[in-house]
This record gives C-alpha cells, structure tokens and sequence, in this order.
C-alpha cells in the first residue's frame, strides 16, 4: 500500500512539473504532458542547385521579377506556414529560403542552364521570407513541376536567430511520381514521410486560377 502511494506521489510531482512548465512557457495543460511529441520535420540534402547568388531580386514573391515585363509561367502557388520547435513553441525572426525550378523545370542555377535550357526569365527561382512573432511565413510562387528524375518540390533552408539550420523539401499530394521519388522514399517513417507532403487547393478569393497551400515546419 505505501509503495503504491509513493508512485502515485511520484506521478503527481512529474504532472505539476509539466504543468509548471507549460505555464512558463504559455502552453495549454495539455501541450505541456504532450511535449516531445512534435518531432522534427526531416532533414533532406541540400542539391545541387542551391542558388549560387543571392543578389538581386530574392523577395518572397517568385512569380514577380523587377524589370521583368512578364510575370512568370505555370500557376500560381500562395504558400504559407509555421515554424515551431519540438515542445510546439513558435520560432520568431527565423529566415526561410526556398528554391525550385521553374515551369519547364530548369533551375535559375549555372549548372542548370546550359543550351537551349535557359530558366524563365520572369520566375524569380530563389527567394528569402522571416518567421513574424507568431512563427508563421508565406511565399508566392508557382506550383513546383516535375524534371527527369524527381516528382515535384521546393526545396527549403531555415536558419533560426540561434543558428540552428533546418534543409528539407516539400512535397505536393497526390502526385504519382511521389511512389517512385528515391529521395522522399528514403524517409522510412511513414508519419515522417508524410509530414513533407502538402495538399493543394484552390484559392480563387485571392487570386484567380492560383492554389494555396500550407507547409508547417518543426525545427528539434
């Protein structure tokens, strides 16, 4: 009987502990005994076309380049998020990049543009976007396609104000080629695998013809 009192003291004290935490850190009673359940979003390589210059037009819309006449081909893709780390708690003032190839899947990148495969002029390819104080961020870009090799994605680099760096991708569902893409299969866990893969839908109200969709990210 005294052994079984002990341990229900001992759950107590461990309970108030999460608790108190949560309280320090503002979370509801219940994100605090949940902590450690927010895994990190998989790491995935960086590629071989990560922009080479970050000069010039790198804003967080893509599909408008300064000095450029056209606006860029394929659809257009309003895309927003949250960074969190692993106990949920939004991740402010972090910098987020994203590059991906354009409509014809050429990237804007010298190892991708040689001959006739010339990236479109008026897609910005790279661009730099801050987490506000609520840890979310948004980009205005187009629908990543398809090149010989990977199903469509937009690559991901976040670098958080204590110098932690996250590289990922993100990943558009239902595309076929997603069963067959060697690097997003490397991800074993299915939970984890899915994690990068983002449903896109119509957003007519914002823009007409675009999509939107929505990318959370947890930095460990």
């Amino acid at each position: 009987m005294a052994r079984k009192n002990l341990k229900l003291i001992d759950r107590r004290r461990v309970l108030g502990g999460l608790v108190a935490l949560g309280t320090v850190l503002n979370l509801p009673f219940g994100a605090g005994v949940a902590m450690g359940a927010h895994k990190g979003t998989p790491r995935q390589s960086l590629g071989p076309f990560y922009p080479s210059s970050w000069s010039g037009d790198i804003d967080s819309d893509l599909v408008l380049v300064h000095g450029e006449a056209a606006s860029a081909l394929g659809t257009v893709l309003h895309l927003s998020g949250q960074l969190r780390n692993a106990l949920g708690v939004p991740i402010a003032g972090a910098m987020i990049e994203i590059w991906q190839c354009d409509a014809k899947g050429v990237y804007r990148h010298p190892l991708d543009e040689r001959g006739a495969r010339q990236h479109d002029g008026g897609f910005q390819g790279r661009g730099r976007a801050f987490s506000d104080q609520s840890g979310q961020y948004q980009f205005r870009t187009i629908r990543p396609v398809a090149y010989p090799g990977r199903t469509p994605h937009i690559h991901f680099r976040i670098t958080t104000t204590d110098r932690k760096t996250l590289i990922t991708q993100m990943y558009i569902r239902g595309e076929k080629l997603n069963m067959r893409d060697g690097l997003l299969n490397s991800i074993r866990n299915p939970h984890q695998r899915e994690s990068l893969i983002v449903g896109l839908a119509p957003v007519d109200r914002l823009e007409q013809g675009a999509l939107s969709g929505r990318f959370d990210i947890t930095i460990a």
